[in-house]
């Protein structure tokens, strides 16, 4: 699962992208510094591997993962080829999400590539030409559609779902607000729209404003416009950020702690992108290794089973799960665990839970 970390030239993108995955992306203050993507593989932060891993000690400890992937900054006419606009289609239409970084801080030192800070015009930049670029991949579709109506009435649904969507599209609207129904995305899947993707909100803020970002205006007009389009804003300020993931673990909780923070904003982010994506992860634990396992929200037991092994899924018998919370209140000893009855023996119509603890009995 690929997240595209997109926005304007000099917003912060590139910084942040080598914050999360310190892969050191070329960053500097002038536009189109990132031209060929960079990709990097992420550690999803999860306390629970953590504590799993204190009470087993076990030889190895593996997190679940996730790829970013920073790409070109995007500027007006992109969609009719302006700077990179031809690349940065390409690249954000590969991605299965969008993490879209908003510059809300102030500094003239830094320049804006339209001149001044303005959160909601920086959105309408980026949409408007997705939008376009969506519209030409519609109509070209509508067009066949249409032609195929003549001859087969089958074709009408299509027709009534491309239409609606071209309206929405000329409107500079994206595709993932309106309200479709199964049948509707089904038909849309292999135009592979890119406003039709998930998107995530990350507000970028000055160091001053870290304690308290809602003191910062911009940052509330951004949330004001993500709201309308249900999605998530994370309010982080990628300078600290930046420091932050250069410190070891001590430092890093130390610093946190004088900012007044719980956690980092990356971890945050990442966070939110692992569920933006529809993602979740089962555990299982040993002394050989403490594992967080990603899956689709949904999955049945044997299919998770088969992200271990397809032996396994093929040999199912049952899953014997605890969720991590009752394995914690149970002193985090199994044995305990088992005689209070929290451990369940599930078969394969079991859809796995967002940490759950699992074996799988198998036939080999």
């Amino acid at each position: 699962m690929k997240i595209g970390i997109v926005g304007l030239p000099n917003v912060g993108k590139s910084t942040l992208f080598n914050s999360i995955t310190k892969a050191g992306a070329e960053c500097a203050n002038y536009p189109f510094c990132t031209i060929e993507p960079n990709v990097g593989m992420v550690t999803v932060p999860d306390e629970r591997v953590e504590k799993l891993t204190e009470i087993y000690n076990p030889q190895k400890t593996t997190y679940a993962t996730i790829e970013f992937v920073d790409i070109a900054g995007l500027v007006k006419g992109a969609s009719k080829g302006e700077g990179l606009g031809n690349k940065f289609l390409s690249h954000i239409r590969e991605v299965d999400s969008i993490v879209q970084v908003i510059r809300c801080f102030e500094n003239e030192n830094i320049v804006h590539v339209d001149g001044s800070v303005n959160p909601l015009r920086d959105i309408e930049t980026i949409n408007l030409e997705l939008c376009l670029a969506d519209l030409e991949t519609v109509e070209k579709r509508l067009e066949r559609a249409k032609k195929s109506l003549k001859a087969d009435k089958k074709y009408q649904l299509e027709v009534d779902v491309l239409e609606k969507i071209s309206k929405n599209l000329e409107e500079g609207k994206p595709t993932r607000i309106l309200e479709l129904n199964d049948e509707e995305k089904e038909i849309i899947k292999d135009s592979f729209l890119l406003t039709m993707k998930p998107i995530l909100y990350v507000g970028n803020i000055s160091e001053n404003e870290i304690e308290n970002p809602d003191t910062n205006q911009n940052l509330q007009k951004l949330k004001e416009f993500a709201q309308k389009e249900n999605a998530e804003v994370i309010p982080l300020c990628v300078k600290i950020e930046e420091e932050l993931s250069g410190l070891e673990k001590e430092d890093k909780l130390e610093m946190l702690e004088a900012l007044g923070l719980e956690e980092s904003g990356l971890d945050k982010l990442i966070k939110a992108s692992y569920k933006l994506l529809g993602l979740m992860s089962f555990l299982t634990a040993g002394e050989p290794e403490v594992r967080a396992w990603t899956i689709k929200m949904g999955t049945k037991a044997p299919v998770a089973a088969g992200k271990i092994h397809s032996d396994i899924e093929r040999g199912f018998i049952r899953a014997e799960v605890i969720s991590f919370k009752d394995l914690i209140q149970s002193g985090g000893s199994m044995v305990t665990a088992k005689e209070k009855g929290l451990i369940r023996s599930e078969g394969k119509e079991y859809i796995m839970q967002d940490g759950d603890i699992v074996l799988f009995r198998f036939n080999v």
